[in-house]
């Protein structure tokens, strides 16, 4: 099979580290620098994408197009690329509920095959080997297969149903996510009362707890503007299913206040709690 051209949208931190796995099997991976920041210009720099002046540039040249971005902006997205009409495998990668996936490949049908993926793990970068879990037209999720092949991305195709990766995607985060907030929670709750250390000992005689890891809360706090969206995702998905989504939309309201520090990779533990206990 003669190597695609890639074209992905956009390239936060998990999409360019997808990007830059692509572009092992690729002929090229292009992004649209019209309107983006200078830390996504950095960014792509950074991992040898092509830089194309438009949209419209991008999908004509693509013949693969992931879309990798915030989950409040994955429908109007698709809706741009369908009013391109974009005729090539389209990879809906983000964090949204298998609706609103189901309505984005009703969008672009039939022009394009929609791929569902959902990124489970770290971007791939440093060692890290997140799995990219692919569900849609079987001839489709084969190319993306073969596009990640010897990468630090483990594809993994679960079937033909359109749907299937963002539910297996939004089931972990919904674990994942909310009880990083939790612990939080938690460790704000025990600090309070000055019992804060004593919580951390009590729970490092578990085996695996988020608790005896209190130092990722800052991580949590910086992740925040990313992770609230998701869990809303993961709570409309739940409300679909007939079960409670309250835990997750509240831990989503809790993620909340924490969105002033987006990335911010200097927070301290501290920090993140004081700015917690701030109505």
């Amino acid at each position: 099979m003669d190597q695609p051209t890639v074209g992905i949208l956009h390239p936060g931190s998990m999409g360019a580290a997808v990007a830059a796995c692509a572009a092992t099997n690729a002929a090229a991976v292009l992004w649209c620098e019209t309107g983006r920041s200078t830390a996504s210009v950095e960014r792509a720099a950074q991992f040898g994408l092509t830089p194309v002046a438009t949209m419209a540039e991008l999908l004509e040249r693509s013949d693969i197009v992931i879309s990798l971005c915030p989950p409040a902006a994955a429908e109007d997205l698709a809706r741009d690329v369908a009013g391109h009409r974009f005729a090539g495998v389209y990879v809906e990668a983000n964090a949204i509920n298998p609706v609103r996936t189901q309505r984005i490949a009703a969008l672009l049908a039939p022009a394009a095959a929609v791929v569902d993926g959902g990124v489970v793990g770290s971007p791939p970068v440093g060692g890290k080997t997140p799995t990219l879990y692919l569900s849609g037209p079987a001839d489709a999720t084969a190319r993306i297969e073969a596009l990640f092949a010897g990468t630090a991305i483990q594809a993994a195709a679960l079937g033909t149903e359109v749907g299937k990766a963002s539910a297996l995607k939004l089931s972990y985060a919904a674990f994942q996510k909310t009880s990083r907030v939790l612990v939080a929670l938690a460790v704000g709750m025990a600090r309070e009362h000055g019992v804060d250390q004593e919580l951390i000992e009590v729970a490092s005689k578990r085996t695996d707890s988020y608790l005896s890891e209190p130092q990722y809360v800052a991580k949590t706090a910086a992740r925040a503007w990313r992770w609230g969206p998701e869990l809303e995702e993961a709570a409309d998905a739940l409300a679909a299913a007939g079960l409670p989504p309250e835990v997750l939309r509240a831990a989503a309201s809790t993620l909340a206040r924490w969105h002033e520090v987006k990335d911010n990779s200097e927070l301290t533990l501290t920090d993140a709690l004081d700015r917690l206990a701030q109505p």
